[in-house]
Formats: C-alpha cells, sequence, structure tokens
C-alpha cells in the first residue's frame, strides 16, 4: 500500500497547490512561464497517477477488509456515479450546470468518491477514494478565499448544457459496459 499511499502524496500533493500556498504557485507561474509550470505540474501529476494505478492494483493483490456493505449499496452507487461524467462535461461546456453548480468537477469527484465508498469497503479503497473525497472537499471549501482563476474551457453556448448530458451519459453508459473492467480490472455489474 505505500505505493498507493505516494501515488496520493504525488497526485493530491501537486493538485493541493493553491490550496496551500496560492502566492507560491503564482510565482511559479510568473516565473517560468504558464506552459512551462503546466507541463512540470502535469508530469508530476501523471507521474503520482500511475503510482496510484500501481499501487491500488498492487493493493488489491493483498486486501484487508474493513468494512462488508450490503449488496444494495451498489445500487445506490450505480446510481449516485450517472452524473459524473456529465459533470465533468460540464465543467468545461460552460452552461446552466457550471453556472449552477460552480465547481462541477469537484462535485464530480465527491459523487465518485462516495459512490465507491458505499459499494467497496477495502482498506485500499478507503484509502482510495477517502483521500480524494477529502481533497475535493479541502479545495472546494479553499475556493471561497482563493483569487478566481479562468479555466480554460469552450465558449458558452446555448446547447452545452445538452452536449455536457449526452456525452456525459454516453461516456458513462461506455464505462459501465466495458471501460471499467478494461481499465481497473472490475465489472461493475
Amino acid at each position: 500500500m505505500g505505493i498507493l499511499v505516494l501515488g496520493l502524496i504525488i497526485f493530491l500533493g501537486i493538485h493541493s497547490l493553491s490550496i496551500v500556498n496560492e502566492p507560491l504557485r503564482n510565482r511559479m507561474v510568473q516565473s517560468m512561464g504558464e506552459g512551462a509550470f503546466k507541463g512540470i505540474y502535469s508530469a508530476i501529476a501523471l507521474v503520482g497517477l500511475v503510482l496510484i494505478f500501481w499501487g491500488y492494483g498492487a493493493a488489491r493483490l493483498d486486501p484487508v477488509l474493513l468494512y462488508s456493505p450490503p449488496a444494495w449499496l451498489r445500487h445506490l452507487a450505480m446510481l449516485l456515479l450517472v452524473p459524473v461524467f456529465p459533470l465533468l462535461f460540464a465543467a468545461y461546456f460552460p452552461g446552466r450546470i457550471s453556472r449552477t453548480l460552480k465547481h462541477p468537477m469537484l462535485v464530480a469527484v465527491k459523487l465518485w468518491a462516495v459512490a465507491h465508498l458505499l459499494a467497496n469497503g477495502m482498506a485500499h479503497d478507503v484509502l482510495l477514494f477517502g483521500a480524494f473525497l477529502a481533497w475535493a472537499v479541502v479545495d472546494r471549501i479553499s475556493l471561497k478565499r482563493r483569487t478566481a482563476r479562468d479555466i480554460p474551457t469552450l465558449p458558452a453556448q446555448p446547447f452545452n448544457d445538452l452536449i455536457a448530458l449526452v456525452g456525459g451519459l454516453a461516456v458513462y453508459v461506455l464505462f459501465v459496459v466495458w471501460a471499467h473492467q478494461w481499465l481497473i480490472g472490475v465489472a461493475p455489474v
């Protein structure tokens, strides 16, 4: 589980730079340029993500049961996951969804994490999804005190919410039917 923990520290750590020290992040962008900063940031995040996948896969080989959720929670988890991909799409297709939620990607991360915590009770599951849930909650709270930054999105269009819903639901179905098994090794249904 050490590799999983290291991956989480690296991935969530780099994603927490603005949470813990926004002035440092801004100085780094100014000194090295936005392109270089984003390149280094992305490389560090990718290393963390690879370690998360590797560590999670290794931890699954030696599972430690913390709790055994009832079967009906799997159905609730699947229901909670339905809006996750549409919310991710809404983060980049500005419309009523993103205006209403303000930070649809963080809402998506919270739903994804809670759903997986409801359906999985192994120590590695609790560590992975609990860490992401805690990070998303802290990030959302910190956004209230931070200076708003422009996030690259597509132009606001009347059909962006429809694109987010249809595109997100299509990806959800693809993920449930095929991609989750292919990427994670677990068939959700």
